[in-house]
């Protein structure tokens, strides 16, 4: 989406710096820093979220130690994962 809105300003205005958008090292590049920031912004709102909804970690009593430290953890962290991929490749990506 953004490929096409800075290529639309570069050909239109001749927007300075647009056409960085056709290097695929500087999307993918912007890629990681977008997901990177989203899974920092957004990951603790989302684990909260998942507490508040009650999806944990059911622990059995084995015996074992440190075992009941992760009863309540969040199991569906890769939704946190999923968003961070696929937000940044719909944004950068040229469609």
């Amino acid at each position: 989406m953004l490929y096409n809105l800075f290529e639309f300003l570069e050909q239109q205005y001749q927007f300075p710096g647009a056409s960085v958008f056709q290097y695929i090292s500087f999307r993918s590049a912007m890629a990681i820093i977008f997901s990177m920031g989203f899974s920092m912004i957004f990951g603790k709102k989302i684990i909260n979220y998942l507490r508040s909804q009650q999806i944990g970690e059911n622990i059995r009593d084995l015996g074992l130690d440190g075992q009941k430290q992760k009863e309540g953890t969040p199991t569906m962290g890769g939704v946190i994962i999923i968003f961070s991929t696929i937000f940044p490749v719909l944004l950068l990506d040229k469609i």
